[in-house]
């Protein structure tokens, strides 16, 4: 699981949307298995990885059962039409997320937090081995925010689904990522483990942020504090060489 930090507009959302084949690279190319995304069939594609946007819009008077059922769609073909097998990918997908019980609502009438749950649960129904999630945890209270994130190191350990997601929650972050990688300006300026990249120095390197970081007593991954007092946003200094430059 990869999860990628920033702060706002330092092109976190531009690399994932490339990753999913939404943009295209000026330069150089984006590959899967050895192939060119852009080369793959849009099926072939959705088949291979799903992709959550941050600011999904749904159909008009759509019920969160039949969005969901939507990430079957790269599954049905002229020969292949909706199986029991597609029931149950629904289903799950509903369970997992909590959403179940919001099936027959439309998604226009649910808080922003149900929406995003039902967003996800429409991209897990999809049963690719790739996810690209931009921002999952946005609009989840801490409990939602837990479980998604819960679900996704699941999917990752379990069953073998590569993870990259947007997250703003550094301490989240570095709690459950594999590698994070951190970006300032457009570039990569830190990757490896979080015990790598998430250091007091690229901490204020990156966000501008005075911060002490210790092992979260829980888990033993990095644990921002902020130091109180004023800060000098002052993103993009160079992050020091030693730090999250790992493989």
């Amino acid at each position: 699981m990869t999860v990628i930090v920033g702060p706002n507009a330092c092109g976190k959302s531009t690399l994932l949307r490339a990753l999913g084949r939404i943009l295209q690279p000026g330069e150089g190319t984006v590959a899967l298995d050895g192939k060119a995304v852009h080369s793959y069939g849009s099926k072939e594609f959705a088949r291979e990885v799903g992709f959550l946007a941050q600011s999904a819009i749904a159909p008009d008077a759509i019920t969160v059962g039949d969005l969901v059922a939507r990430g079957r769609f790269p599954h049905q073909g002229m020969f292949r039409q909706w199986s029991e097998t597609d029931e149950q990918a629904v289903l799950k997908a509903l369970e997992s997320t909590g959403t179940l019980p919001l099936a027959d609502r439309e998604v226009a009438d649910l808080s922003g937090g149900q929406r995003q749950r039902a967003w996800i649960a429409m991209v897990l129904a999809q049963e690719t081995r790739v996810l690209l999630l931009d921002e999952p945890t946005t609009f989840l209270d801490l409990c939602h925010q837990i479980e998604i994130l819960e679900l996704c190191r699941e999917l990752n350990q379990r069953h073998g689904t590569t993870v990259i997601a947007v997250l703003h929650d550094l301490n989240q972050a570095a709690r459950y990522a594999d590698q994070i990688i951190a970006m300032a300006e457009g570039r990569i300026v830190a990757h490896g483990r979080p015990e790598e990249v998430i250091t007091s120095q690229t901490v204020e390197a990156i966000f501008g942020v005075h911060s002490r970081v210790m092992a979260d007593p829980e888990t033993g991954t990095p644990l921002i504090v902020p130091v109180a007092g004023p800060y000098s946003r002052r993103v993009g200094n160079s992050v020091p060489e030693e730090a999250g430059q790992g493989t």
